[in-house]
């Protein structure tokens, strides 16, 4: 695990935040050093983390920090994206004051990061071992991300509770999605079944996006909806069953956040 993989002031200004919560609250000083100041580099920090959240009685947390030593040191690329995850969050929601909360409790932000090491050990041909993941993200924190789904980064899950995401789905680069949302299939059918959101998109709380269908890049679909048919770039879908209600204010409504539908 390489520290040169974090952006620029992520790990200190996390150690900083860290340090003045402490000295701030002093409950939690054990807490935090324990799992923040104890550490050399955010990589660390991280599989701490998330190590403790995934520990089982049969699978201890000695167990689960090796593996994912193992993880983030073979793929560089995990932290990267848990990074740019979760500057994602300092940027697009109003409720994160910083990095700290998010990287502790945030559970979108947690369950995605388990995902990126369980679709690490799932391309490594350990499925088992990547189905345990799995499960144990969707009791700790009720996401469930079938391992096998392809997620870029900058993703923000914000609150996340209900949200599912099926095998053969991708999620590009800089996308933002909300509490129950479902991308997912239409049926009993096998192969390429699952949805393809693109750049930048905004899902909207409880939006269904279901079956082997594309969301455009900078598109919008809003809270509650139906989506059956592919999305076009640039335009924003709702309703039961979704359809084209007009053109989202900006060209990455997910950067935005605004679930205004006019």
């Amino acid at each position: 695990m390489n520290p040169k993989n974090d952006r620029p002031n992520i790990w200190p200004a996390l150690r900083d935040e860290a340090t003045h919560t402490a000295a701030a609250e002093p409950t939690l000083a054990a807490y935090l050093q324990h799992f923040v100041l104890a550490h050399p580099h955010f990589a660390a920090a991280l599989g701490g983390v998330l190590a403790a959240n995934m520990a089982a009685d049969l699978v201890p947390q000695a167990n689960l920090s090796d593996l994912f030593r193992e993880a983030l040191a073979d793929e560089p690329g995990i932290i990267e994206a848990a990074v740019a995850d979760l500057q994602a969050h300092l940027e697009r929601d109003p409720a994160s004051q910083g990095y700290l909360t998010p990287f502790l409790y945030y559970k979108g932000y947690q369950a995605l990061q388990v995902h990126r090491i369980a679709h690490w050990l799932w391309r490594s041909g350990r499925k088992a071992l990547a189905r345990h993941l799995q499960s144990r993200a969707a009791q700790e924190y009720d996401i469930d991300i079938h391992p096998a789904a392809c997620i870029g980064k900058g993703i923000m899950i914000d609150h996340g509770s209900g949200l599912v995401i099926g095998e053969t789905a991708v999620v590009e680069d800089d996308v933002s999605m909300l509490h129950g949302v479902t991308l997912g299939g239409t049926g009993k059918e096998s192969g390429d079944r699952h949805p393809k959101i693109r750049r930048g998109v905004l899902l909207a709380a409880g939006a269904r996006i279901l079956g082997n269908i594309e969301v455009g890049e900078g598109a919008k679909v809003g809270a509650s909806s139906l989506v059956l048919t592919s999305v076009p770039p640039h335009r924003t879908y709702a309703g039961v069953p979704a359809r084209d209600v007009g053109r989202p204010q900006s060209k990455s409504p997910a950067l935005e956040m605004n679930q205004n539908l006019n």
